[in-house]
């Protein structure tokens, strides 16, 4: 019987992903087979590389830590508008959902 070669972008993904369990970190952000999730979060990370890492070089790893928290809460979840999110910035999504989840349910008739 002959068997399919390991996909090489699929070792990658599995060295990748032990690399990063050795470290402490947790890879995935999704599921398996919810490419939806994945959509998301590799448009996040583009996004960051191309609006905040790509135009500026940091002396130190708090220095980075900073201006990628900074980038995330500052900027991304308070005043970038996103897609996903009906154009929303996350901050507004989130009070929209929590408002509707709160507010007093009327009866269907």
């Amino acid at each position: 019987m002959l068997r399919r070669p390991v996909e090489s972008a699929q070792f990658t993904s599995w060295t990748f992903t032990e690399r990063a369990r050795r470290a402490g970190l947790l890879p995935s952000l999704g599921t398996v087979g919810d490419p939806y999730d994945n959509a998301v979060a590799e448009s996040f990370w583009a996004r960051m590389q191309t609006e905040l890492l790509n135009r500026q070089r940091w002396d130190t790893r708090v220095e980075l830590a900073n201006a990628i928290f900074e980038y995330i809460e500052g900027f991304h979840n308070r005043r970038r508008r996103h897609s996903a999110l009906h154009w929303q910035t996350p901050i507004e999504f989130e009070t929209t959902a929590i408002s509707r989840a709160l507010a007093p349910q009327t009866a269907v008739r």
